[in-house]
């Protein structure tokens, strides 16, 4: 696989903090990484993303 522009995610804290990474891979799928253990990636589609954080937010909001 070529190598990955990944962006770090701005809801991330600051440097000494856990971040969530996002880039597009040739294939257009999406790539999640977090700093905390950047060898393990996850893959989705568009799609599947946005299942993801509508989960994450109305899991959010029940808080």
């Amino acid at each position: 696989m070529s190598e990955l522009n990944w962006q770090k995610s701005s809801f991330s804290g600051g440097p000494e903090s856990s971040c969530l990474y996002i880039a597009t891979a040739p294939d257009r799928t999406i790539r999640l990484r977090e700093s905390d253990t950047p060898d393990v990636i996850l893959g989705t589609d568009t799609r599947g993303l946005s299942r993801l954080l509508l989960h994450i937010k109305s899991e959010t909001d029940r808080r």
